[in-house]
């Protein structure tokens, strides 16, 4: 059988149902009493710590323990508002996930502060390792070593939960989750059920553009967040500083989420790192805006984070964002943002995910504005 995570949904329903357990019922109370019950999973024990299953489905976890893998360590960023979990899977390999505090009034809604408070957003990693080998990111230095089940994806955020509330979650971490399709829509039905429930509004999934599953995506997952590592608005500056781009032409890519958008009505997240020299002149933004005149689209302007002797890219100067992103709101109306930049100092930024320990303790500052106010 082997069934590595109790969260791997589609092998347990076929399992329970084989044991003649009603999978809608049983299922999520199965979850629920491992989340509830996190501090004992060393001592496990499924009928003392998961009562009032039918017996069939004790004869089926006897031999699955209640998560497949175990949290290693956690480094907290000195502004205490980012914190990063080594998670250690199964088989011994690593993968990391970041939790981002922020606070709720920050955002505008109406162009009023959003009522609410404190809020925390989990960057979820749906690979070890990663295939696209973008120049700039610290995973791809490591190559591709394999694809999480849609349980150890789940089990990411079973971990996190227990050092915030997670409201939102973004496929933003190790991989690309598009090349593991299957897992990570299982993992988001899982999330967005029961006893979960995340909104299906506060999950967002981030590609480098993997056209075919971009073009399957809305009909499997109606109202998920779509965000797109775009980079360059040029199909030789993109294969240049990702080797992956080759297979994903721009303009197919550009087509695929016209069709996307046609279907879904929904803005999509444009993720652009700022390389100097790069992808970073005046000449570059007005072919940003150009490209994207015609899509509702977020434009999210994200200073490059150093990945140590391996880089061979220098970060651009604020006065070049700056200056980017006035041309895209000025001459285009496109709204762009800036992203803010959180726990550099644990190696837990965006594009620094690579398996390592870094040595940081707890310190203060104020929580900042979240993803989620970007599709407002």
């Amino acid at each position: 059988m082997g069934i590595r995570s109790v969260f791997d949904a589609g092998e347990m329903r076929r399992e329970l149902e084989k044991c003649g357990v009603d999978p809608d019922k049983f299922l999520p109370l199965v979850w629920k009493h491992v989340i509830l019950k996190s501090n004992h999973h060393s001592d496990w024990d499924w009928q003392n710590h998961a009562p009032s299953l039918p017996s069939p489905a004790y004869s089926l976890l006897r031999s699955i323990p209640p998560l497949s893998s175990s949290l290693h360590s956690v480094f907290h960023s000195n502004d205490n508002v980012t914190s990063k979990l080594l998670i250690k899977l199964h088989n011994g390999a690593f993968v990391e996930a970041v939790i981002m505090r922020y606070d709720t009034r920050l955002g505008k809604y109406a162009g009023k502060p959003r009522p609410g408070g404190l809020r925390a957003t989990l960057c979820i990693s749906s690979q070890v390792g990663c295939k696209m080998g973008c120049k700039f990111c610290a995973t791809g230095t490591m190559g591709f070593k394999s694809s999480l089940t849609s349980g150890e994806i789940v089990e990411q955020l079973v971990h996190a939960s227990r050092f915030s509330q997670i409201r939102n979650v973004v496929f933003m971490g190790m991989g690309e989750p598009l090349n593991n399709y299957s897992a990570v829509v299982e993992s988001i039905r899982v999330m967005t059920g029961l006893p979960f429930q995340l909104s299906l509004k506060r999950i967002t999934v981030s590609t480098v553009g993997i056209i075919h599953a971009i073009n399957k995506l809305h009909n499997d997952l109606p109202g998920l967040n779509l965000a797109v590592s775009l980079h360059a608005p040029a199909q030789d500056i993109r294969c240049q500083i990702m080797p992956a781009a080759r297979a994903f032409p721009l303009q197919k890519l550009m087509a695929s989420l016209q069709e996307y958008q046609r279907n879904s009505q929904q803005k999509i997240l444009i993720e652009y790192i700022m390389l100097d020299g790069v992808n970073d002149e005046e000449q570059h933004a007005h072919q940003l805006g150009k490209l994207l005149e015609t899509f509702q689209v977020v434009v999210n302007l994200i200073p490059f984070n150093s990945i140590g002797m391996l880089s061979q890219f220098k970060p651009t100067t604020e006065q070049k964002v700056s200056a980017f992103q006035k041309i895209l709101r000025g001459t285009y109306n496109i709204r762009t943002t800036i992203r803010k930049q959180m726990g550099q100092d644990i190696s837990g930024a965006c594009g620094q995910l690579v398996v390592n320990v870094p040595d940081k303790s707890l310190g203060n500052a104020e929580p900042l504005t979240d993803i989620e106010d970007l599709f407002i």
